[in-house]
């Protein structure tokens, strides 16, 4: 099995960008991914806006994967989806369609789940880019998740510390509404960080036992400083713009970076893979590489296209499933929550 080609369809529709991939095993042909403008109108998704949005998106988003890939559609060996964790109503519409189109072609169907695919986009075959061996530490941060997660194996993962209320994500996105920046926040105040002064303005950063993070204390504490000092000053905000961004986003990785040491020196493992959307953002790419020399780590970072939600992360579990003939039938459900 492992000289056959395998050529997989990869579906993902956890929460507003609908995505399809085709992989030749390990190998990304195509990956195509619809984001959904009009949640910028509220703010934030809106699930129901999300779900209908992924029903127009969903066909033309695969047949442009397949002919991206070049790939006919009998050429298929098999097909792998988001099973969760989302909004329910996104996930359904992946799941039905992948469901749909497994029994219709006859070939299996692969479950896959979102936070795994996360930490094995590292897997993916590409020029330029390190694997992690087997184990590795894995921050995965994301709009809904922050985890470290101990990866003895493709399938054997254990989380070790999670947030106990928000997300690093949601802490970006939320930092940045209520400093007044349109949706999404987080690659905003990445922008303006790189300007700005990050020891400028001082935020405490929350005492939390263990490898566990919390974020809403954080975010309590930057509405109460922005609403103190725009009393004082009308314009603090644009004025100290650099600054402020640059402040919350240096306190933010500092969080993430001692849980991380505490982590290494926990295990021993000092390996370290990031993943999830806020993988994405230059500070912590930055950060996370500078500590390979500091301390001894061996740190490794996605292409930036595989670390926002996207197809071919899931394409690569899937693969990997195959090769174990990890397939599920039918009855397979999606799961908003979903055991890790």
């Amino acid at each position: 099995m492992l000289n056959k080609e395998v050529f997989i369809l990869a579906i993902e529709s956890s929460c507003d960008d609908t995505a399809a991939a085709v992989l030749k095993n390990n190998i990304v042909l195509s990956n195509v991914v619809a984001g959904q403008k009009i949640h910028e109108e509220y703010g934030g998704v809106v699930p129901e806006l999300a779900s209908r949005a992924h029903q127009q998106n969903i066909v033309p988003v695969i047949d442009m994967a397949l002919k991206k890939a070049g790939i006919p559609m009998d050429y298929l060996t098999a097909i792998a989806f988001t099973q969760g964790p989302g909004l329910m109503g996104s996930l359904l519409v992946g799941t039905s369609f992948a469901k749909s189109l497994a029994l219709a072609l006859n070939i299996p169907l692969i479950a896959v789940n979102h936070m795994h695919a996360h930490i094995l986009a590292h897997f993916i075959e590409e020029e330029g880019f390190d694997k992690p061996e087997f184990p590795f530490l894995a921050l995965t941060i994301s709009g809904g998740h922050t985890q470290i997660v101990k990866v003895s194996s493709f399938f054997d993962m254990e989380i070790i510390g999670e947030t106990t209320d928000d997300a690093v994500g949601e802490a970006f996105d939320k930092s940045a509404k209520i400093m007044g920046l349109p949706y999404p926040g987080g690659p905003l105040i990445d922008k303006f960080a790189k300007e700005g002064d990050p020891k400028k303005f001082v935020f405490t950063k929350p005492k939390v036992p263990g490898l566990n993070f919390s974020f809403s204390g954080l975010k309590t504490q930057i509405l109460y400083f922005i609403q103190k000092n725009v009393v004082l000053n009308a314009n603090f905000i644009e004025e100290n713009k650099c600054d402020i961004c640059a402040s919350i986003q240096h306190t933010i990785i500092e969080i993430l970076m001692d849980k991380l040491k505490l982590a290494v020196a926990e295990t021993g493992i000092t390996q370290i893979a990031i993943g999830g959307g806020v993988s994405a953002n230059s500070g912590i790419r930055a950060t996370l590489k500078a500590a390979e020399p500091k301390y001894g780590w061996k740190t490794f970072v996605p292409k930036f296209e595989y670390t926002t939600d996207n197809a071919a992360m899931i394409g690569i579990v899937g693969y990997q499933k195959y090769l174990e003939n990890k397939f599920n039938d039918a009855g397979v459900v999606s799961k908003a929550r979903i055991e890790f």
